[in-house]
């Protein structure tokens, strides 16, 4: 089907966000409330990745970036650490293909050299076998800190200016967006955060600028199609000012590659 089938089909307008970030929180206590370890949350959250990544394509978003594992996530106890990388591992390996059926491309942000080597190979394999799609472009945040981002542009922004490429009055918003690691990627509209939880949690700090929030108290593990059409629903009900009068409404756009 085409996009405007699938529109048709959720009954939604054309203005959809280009940019979706999910800040996937309530693994752990979706557990809890079954007397399940930890894991078990986690495991039943990667059946909603898969999911909401195949309606995301299926409606022509053009980015989906998911809060995956955060570097204040290293400090959870070992075991859950340990398990939480080969849940990760295992996606990589078993998920590469389906996102290849559903013309999805791969990509990564965050300090994934804190990753195992193991891991790091299997990422950029799946990342290498998807780069020729041209459909949703889904993003992992792994160890990654909004912070993190921002003093890594700084540095570089500062590193031009030392070298000459750049003088200090020649720096501007843009320039600093292009310097993180989401540079390439079109500004986030809509940010969902499931749980409850009210915080951005040092997710996409400057992205998040004049995005549009949604926060629902459905678990991650609980969260499939008819929440995410709900969000969708509720942006599209937004008006979208950027700090002016006029209201701005967004359309389904590809971005440059």
């Amino acid at each position: 089907m085409s996009v405007s089938d699938y529109l048709k089909r959720y009954r939604l307008k054309p203005h959809l966000p280009r940019h979706v970030a999910i800040i996937m929180d309530g693994n752990g206590r979706w557990a809890k409330k079954r007397h399940l370890p930890r894991i078990a949350g986690h495991r039943a959250g990667a059946l909603s990745i898969r999911e909401i990544v195949r309606v995301s394509g299926q409606l022509g978003l053009s980015a989906l970036t998911l809060y995956a594992f955060s570097t204040e996530n290293w400090k959870r106890p070992r075991q859950e650490v340990s398990l939480l990388m080969k849940l990760l591992r295992q996606y990589l390996r078993s998920e590469v293909q389906e996102l290849l059926q559903n013309n999805v491309r791969l990509g990564a942000i965050g300090n994934t050299k804190d990753l195992s080597g193991e891991i790091q190979e299997e990422l950029e394999k799946a990342i290498q076998i998807t780069s020729r799609c041209t459909g949703l472009n889904l993003i992992l945040a792994l160890s990654y800190s909004g912070r993190t981002d921002l003093t890594n542009a700084v540095k570089e922004i500062a590193k031009k200016v030392k070298s000459g490429k750049i003088k200090p009055e020649g720096i501007k918003e843009e320039t600093i967006t292009k310097a993180l690691s989401t540079g390439a990627l079109p500004e986030v509209d809509l940010l969902i955060r499931t749980s409850g939880e009210m915080r951005v949690s040092n997710f996409l700090l400057w992205e998040l600028a004049y995005s549009e929030f949604y926060v629902t108290k459905t678990l991650w593990p609980d969260f499939r199609t008819p929440h995410f059409i709900a969000a969708l629903r509720d942006f599209q009900k937004r008006q979208r000012r950027f700090g002016g009068v006029e209201s701005v409404i967004g359309s389904v756009t590809s971005w440059a590659r």
